[in-house]
């Protein structure tokens, strides 16, 4: 018997470097889904990994954002 597939899901990931020159990540759709790395490449496999805990967190995983854009502010 064959399992069904899992349906792909996309998400945006903001992500912005701190003033200790670390890379933070944030998935927009996916409340309190943060991480941070020092370089790039450790921050996408982290910020796969948070998705993945934020899922199984997630009681209602139904809706989905799509990023419209990202605009500054200054005060």
């Amino acid at each position: 018997m064959r399992r069904p597939m899992k349906q792909e899901r996309k998400f945006t990931v903001v992500i912005e470097r701190d003033e200790g020159g670390y890379y933070v990540a944030t998935v927009l759709a996916l409340r309190g889904c943060h991480t941070q790395a020092k370089t790039l490449d450790p921050l996408m496999k982290r910020v796969r990994e948070a998705i993945e805990v934020c899922l199984g967190d997630e009681e209602d995983q139904s809706g989905s954002l799509e990023l419209v854009g990202i605009q500054p502010i200054s005060l």
